[in-house]
């Protein structure tokens, strides 16, 4: 199967032109959960002329096969458990628990490392558009999306170059508009979308926050 993306610089863009109608309102804000979110949402937020910060959520993988979420946590004590996968593994309350202290500390340890204890960007009255390079199970953005509802924005957008056809239903009741660029059948990983699906680095996501700071100063509308 073709990738439809060559990589996420590209997603992103693509993204954004699906978004344009936001573009330049002074009350958008893109929030880009890390880490492969950014390099998306960075191109989206410079598309668009708005504003570009970080939303953090970690997944919580089943212990001895972590690439299978039975939920996330999010900045704000959010958590999000998939009862089915716990259910049908199943998976003890104790193991729930030591995963998710687990995930906390690389929370933290994000905050500090992508903000440098900096307050995150004001989330209140504001269209939100939350960002990542692409939605499996859905697991991570129903977290994010929870957390996000506790700070009171005017409207939740959430946008993906990538996702299946069942995030409708799965999501789409949860906020106010989905975007999606391309949703393939059958649905196998995000990465199927993507000619170039590198990790993301830590560091890379520092300059990407800090390039969208000095664009926004030079160019405040």
């Amino acid at each position: 199967m073709p990738s439809h993306f060559y990589d996420r610089n590209e997603a992103g863009r693509l993204l954004a032109f699906e978004l344009r109608r936001y573009a330049g309102h002074d009350n958008v804000l893109v929030l880009a959960l890390p880490r492969g979110g950014v390099p998306v949402g960075f191109q989206v937020a410079s598309e668009l002329r708005v504003p570009l910060d970080v939303f953090l959520v970690r997944k919580l993988g089943v212990p001895g096969h972590e690439e299978l979420a039975m939920g996330a946590i999010a900045s704000g004590g959010v958590r999000i458990l998939n009862e089915e996968v716990i259910r049908r593994l199943p998976i003890s309350a104790e193991a729930i628990e030591r995963v998710t202290a687990k995930e906390q500390l690389e929370l933290r340890r994000r905050e500090l490392a992508y903000r440098n204890d900096a307050y995150p960007t004001a989330i209140s009255g504001k269209i939100v558009i939350l960002v990542d390079d692409g939605i499996a199970t859905g697991s991570t953005m129903c977290a994010a999306i929870a957390a996000l509802k506790k700070q009171s924005p005017a409207r939740i957008v959430v946008a993906a170059p990538t996702a299946p056809r069942s995030c409708q239903r799965d999501l789409g009741p949860d906020v106010d508009e989905l975007v999606i660029v391309t949703r393939p059948e059958p649905f196998y990983s995000v990465g199927q979308a993507y000619s170039i699906f590198d990790q993301t680095s830590d560091e890379e996501v520092r300059t990407l926050l800090s390039r969208a700071k000095q664009w926004m100063r030079k160019d405040p509308s």
